[in-house]
């Protein structure tokens, strides 16, 4: 089963183990590589490369038409904590990159996208705790208004264009593979190389602060597997709620100590901490569950024995 992909953004956090996980699927040839800067040699050597700026239409277009693209993968974006010093800059990347890519599906020149959401559309005002599917969302950054935008975007280019866009609502990502770009969430993977390299760890989130997560494997598995869904089982086409688990940076760093015994951990709460203090501690994600299968497999013990095992070596 061959497919011709196109991953925009393939050397952000995400994209770079996403094009490793299409290219080991669908063959190394089938899967172009594409971001506005050169990435790993891993990347750069395994496949189709292409420097491409994702708000640029004629660029990608081009791109699409000489590979004959069927299936775009949009993972270019500036995530929470980055989009806060950049507003104008987050919205122009965010949302002009959705455009052209929902543009060109709806002109038949692609097949199939996939655009990822975040659990920051929610709002300060949203239900903490089981975070429902349908529900208030008020978000309060600038990267969580682009990604509520962006969920209204898509559904509404299904329903009235018939364009086939996918979409879920990542937690916090956890990969000991690549470092994380800027989120709010980002404690979660820093503590881990920290713990290693010095014992201790300062958290800029207080603790108590509790937060859905994902380690990167569930969240590659789930971007394939609803891309791979039958689509007539998909109920949702503006974004699916997607967890795994929900942490404080507390518990990470009794689960570090279990390892690492001298660990310490310290708190010194910045601006992002009134990111996260609008975001859900947890996510009801029962329509994934029930329309396309999702299922995770990392827990924070699991995660934690693979964060630390494989950063080692």
């Amino acid at each position: 089963m061959t497919k011709s992909i196109l991953i925009l953004g393939a050397c952000g956090q995400i994209g770079t183990e996403l094009t490793m996980a299409l290219r080991a699927k669908y063959g190394q040839e089938n899967v172009v590589a594409s971001d506005i800067r050169e990435g790993s040699d891993t990347i750069m050597q395994s496949g189709p490369f292409e420097l491409l700026d994702a708000t640029n239409y004629e660029a990608i277009e081009d791109v699409v038409m000489h590979y004959e693209i069927e299936e775009v993968y949009l993972m270019a974006a500036m995530l929470s904590a980055t989009a806060e010093k950049f507003p104008m800059r987050a919205w122009d990347l965010n949302m002009n990159s959705l455009f052209n890519v929902l543009n060109l599906a709806k002109e038949k020149k692609i097949d199939k996208i996939f655009w990822p959401s975040s659990i920051a559309v929610f709002g300060p005002n949203t239900p903490k705790e089981n975070t429902p599917q349908h529900t208030l969302m008020e978000p309060s950054t600038v990267y969580g208004i682009s990604k509520q935008s962006g969920e209204r975007w898509c559904e509404y280019y299904h329903n009235k264009f018939g364009v086939d866009v996918r979409s879920v609502r990542y937690p916090g990502l956890i990969s000991w593979k690549t470092l994380p770009g800027g989120g709010t969430t980002d404690y979660a993977v820093e503590i881990f190389h920290e713990a290693l390299k010095v014992n201790s760890y300062t958290c800029f989130l207080q603790e108590g602060t509790r937060l859905p997560m994902m380690f990167m494997d569930d969240a590659i598995r789930a971007t394939i597997s609803i891309m791979e869904a039958n689509p007539e089982k998909l109920t949702i086409r503006s974004s699916y709620n997607l967890a795994a688990m929900s942490f404080t940076p507390e518990a990470v760093a009794a689960s570090i100590k279990e390892q690492i015994k001298e660990f310490e951990i310290s708190y010194s709460p910045d601006f992002r901490q009134q990111i996260a203090d609008s975001w859900p501690s947890s996510i009801d994600d029962s329509s994934s569950r029930e329309d396309w299968g999702w299922q995770h497999e990392f827990d924070l013990e699991r995660t934690t024995h693979e964060m630390l095992s494989n950063l080692k070596n």
